[in-house]
């Protein structure tokens, strides 16, 4: 769902960025059936550091920032181009990973690895994107340094909020998942204008077309 609204406000066709991100599907599917086939990575344990640490690798922080690394891998090896649009690569990739995780470890269903999972998995997607990007385009000193530090912070939040619900602790589970959505809500508002005005551009230069 966050992958076509951030589509909606555009016009036209598929950009060449957006076209590469469409790979995002089929090689998330493919990572699906090798965790399905190696298995947990860090089995869990208790209720502190080794749960977090099993959330972080398995469950929150890995399945959502590795497409991002797999797309920066690409782009490096000159597969991908350099604008290619890492978010949505990020969460094309997650939607085979959701979608097995809500048909076969849910039964019943619960609302953590229903709802509070994939939010936050699309959180780190969106908002990681978001910071890297915003060192790219602007790459003073304050806003690199404030970026990475956001890069950094963002994965520690998001896992942080899991393990509190998994703990039962719901206030700091939901305010650490609240404050882990801003920079993804930025990011969507951000695209938002920026295919406004785009669009907006492309509108007066066929109107300024039609008049020559």
């Amino acid at each position: 769902m966050l992958y076509f609204l951030r589509r909606w406000p555009s016009a036209g066709g598929w950009p060449s960025a957006e076209r590469e991100g469409v790979w995002g599907l089929p090689l998330g599917a493919v990572a699906v059936a090798a965790r399905h086939l190696f298995g947990p990575l860090a089995p869990p344990g208790g209720f502190g550091f080794s749960r977090w640490m099993s959330g972080f690798v398995d469950i929150v922080g890995l399945p959502a920032l590795f497409p991002l690394m797999v797309c920066g891998a690409l782009v490096i090896l000159k597969v991908f181009p350099r604008d290619v649009d890492y978010a949505s690569f990020a969460l094309l990739w997650l939607i085979p990973l959701a979608a097995i995780r809500a048909i076969s470890e849910n039964s019943p269903p619960t609302p953590i690895p229903l709802i509070a999972v994939p939010l936050l998995w699309s959180a780190q997607a969106l908002g990681v994107s978001f910071f890297i990007n915003g060192m790219v385009k602007n790459p003073r000193g304050y806003i690199v340094f404030f970026a990475t530090l956001g890069v950094a912070a963002l994965p520690i939040a998001a896992v942080t909020s899991w393990w509190a619900f998994f703990s039962h602790q719901n206030l700091l589970g939901g305010g650490l998942l609240l404050l882990s959505a801003i920079p993804a809500v930025i990011s969507l508002l951000a695209n938002s204008g920026q295919e406004a005005a785009t669009s907006e551009r492309g509108d007066r230069n066929y109107v300024q077309i039609l008049d020559l």
